[in-house]
């Protein structure tokens, strides 16, 4: 059920209409038409820019089409009237009884707000991602969130989503990993030990040193690199990954792969990708331009393998290989994504820190060129989150040595609410996390307030049920009623467009705005007793009442799902 593009498909029909009668010529493209709330709701419920859009190519005036199409869609019962505004919009207003049905439909509909959108495309989705050096920290908290939410969001939606979690353990900073656990290895044997600059500080090490220490012994004491630096890299990065994965259960955040960076490496899938473009004729030899502005110490202009990005809209040309023969971080990054695409997804998203942001042009065009630019690659990057707590930044992990933890941020204020609080802005805008207000009871907490509108809801079905009533036919009589109805009937056109445009955070501010409608109906309910959903003498009433606030639960329900956040029947 979905009450705009039901409204939509009356307003495509009538243009139809329009055209059989020969008042439009034929062969127009309606795809643009539109139907969706006014921007000042004194204007009506819904409005098409239909006038608008096809004047041009229909050769008419707009408003001669607003006029001859107000006429058709009056003639439908749910159209209350169809006013022509301006040069040719067309402002609508529905029925009372529309809204009611819209309600008793959410209920009759357990899928409600579900659509066939994404029509089973397979779209991965892949986030976090964080080198396996240590727990994860406040800016992978972020993108867990949000990765997982967008992953939920088009499953929803109607795509065949895999969450998947790229380990980068193929690079030099899992050999610092295994120097820094070897130290505290040293340290399980009653060593001193020293942490030089590079190598990792953090206590969380401690208890993987005394592991190694249980699993081996002595064996690796006193012994030179090239006896352990293998296996304690090995042990290591295991261990580093168990704790990545406790800190994302401890989110509620599951992924369905983890795909190893180091199994691209000596088994001939790096070359393959090469090859692939390559054959394509996009690989050569040539020297860089010198980049802009000063010029680093140590450039100077030699040969290197190319990767022709350029081709594909990146600025400038990107080496996949090093003079000396190695590849560059560029080139396990293209086999990668290269393995996505013969795995068959229609569509790739990556979810990168804000830092990550000159890493998209020449990922999009490896991506295009892989997939014939049959395979589309949405990169969403993260901005940085800042976190205060008694009005003052928050302070660092101890444990962590040098950052706030994922962890820290879970156990001051709980899975649920570090997510929503997460979503609270677009993914490219920096986040203001502060601790106080996440846990504040009020308006101005948007977890606090989606939450409370919930458990509402259920407090009002528990005393329903008391006195042996079920919701049943809405009624719906009075403006605030009206308000709440309307944003219920947003739900299914909100999820497509927040899916289409991957962006989760828009289910927050819905949510945060239907709670609104139905905080305020509670409110005037206090004053004007009719409102109240509840009146023990009258059954009958209480039962046509209470639809409304379970349509509302339905839907705050789904809309948390979405996000992760596990929705309360009661406030404690």
């Amino acid at each position: 059920m979905n009450l705009f593009a039901d409204i939509r498909s009356l307003v495509t029909a009538s243009l139809d209409a329009l055209v059989a009668e020969g008042a439009l010529p034929a062969g127009l493209d309606f795809a643009n038409v539109a139907v969706e709330p006014p921007r000042d709701a004194a204007h009506g419920d819904m409005a098409t820019n239909a006038a608008m859009v096809l004047a041009k190519p229909a050769g008419a005036k707009p408003r001669d089409i607003a006029d001859a199409l107000s006429a058709k869609l009056a003639a439908d019962d749910r159209i209350a009237s169809a006013d022509v505004a301006g040069p040719g919009f067309l402002n609508l207003r529905l029925e009372p009884g529309v809204w009611a049905a819209l309600v008793e439909g959410v209920l009759a509909d357990p899928e409600y707000g579900t659509s066939d959108m994404g029509q089973g495309q397979k779209v991965n989705v892949e986030y976090v991602s964080a080198n396996p050096t240590g727990p994860l920290h406040v800016g992978h908290t972020r993108g867990a969130v949000f990765g997982d939410a967008l992953a939920s969001l088009l499953a929803y939606a109607g795509h065949d989503v895999t969450r998947e979690y790229y380990i980068n353990d193929g690079g030099a900073q899992v050999d610092v990993l295994a120097r820094s656990v070897y130290l505290r290895y040293l340290e399980a044997h009653g060593q001193e030990v020293a942490f030089e600059d590079g190598t990792y500080p953090g206590d969380y090490l401690i208890e993987v040193g005394e592991a190694l220490k249980a699993k081996v012994g002595d064996a690796f004491v006193g012994k030179g690199e090239q006896f352990w630096l293998e296996d304690v890299r090995d042990f290591a990065t295991d261990a580093m990954l168990d704790l990545i994965r406790a800190d994302l259960k401890a989110l509620g955040v599951e992924m369905d792969v983890f795909f190893s960076e180091k199994s691209l490496y000596g088994t001939g899938r790096i070359e393959a990708a090469i090859e692939d473009l390559r054959g394509k004729g996009l690989i050569y030899k040539g020297t860089l331009e010198p980049p802009k502005g000063k010029l680093p110490e140590d450039w100077e202009p030699r040969e290197q393998t190319l990767f022709k990005s350029t081709d594909y809209g990146d600025d400038v040309d990107r080496p996949i290989m090093k003079s000396d023969g190695a590849w560059t971080y560029f080139a396990p990054d293209i086999a990668y994504h290269y393995d996505k695409v013969t795995r068959g997804f229609d569509q790739l998203i990556d979810v990168f820190g804000a830092d990550h942001g000159g890493y998209v042009k020449r990922m999009k065009a490896a991506v295009a060129a892989l997939s014939d630019n049959k395979v589309p690659l949405d990169i969403k990057l993260t901005q940085l989150v800042k976190l205060y707590k008694n009005g003052e930044p928050f302070k660092m992990s101890k444990r962590a040595g040098t950052f706030v933890t994922l962890r820290d941020v879970v156990d001051e204020v709980g899975p649920d609410v570090t997510r929503f609080i997460m979503l609270t802005r677009k993914n490219d805008a920096p986040l203001d996390f502060d601790f106080d207000k996440a846990l504040e009871q009020s308006k101005d907490n948007p977890v606090f307030y989606v939450q409370y509108a919930n458990a509402r809801v259920h407090s009002v079905l528990r005393k329903a049920a008391d006195m042996g009533v079920e919701p049943g036919k809405p009624s719906l009589t009075d403006e605030a009623e009206i308000k709440v109805a309307q944003k219920l009937a947003e739900w299914p056109r909100l999820v497509e467009i927040a899916a289409r445009t991957h962006e989760p955070h828009r289910i927050a501010f819905y949510l945060y705005e239907l709670a609104s409608e139905f905080h305020a109906l509670w409110n005037k309910g206090n004053d004007h007793p009719e409102l109240r959903f509840l009146a023990e003498s009258d059954t009958q009433a209480t039962a046509a009442k209470i639809a409304l606030p379970k349509a509302v639960s339905v839907v705050i329900s789904a809309g948390l799902g979405i996000l992760g956040v596990t929705p309360l029947e009661e406030m404690r």
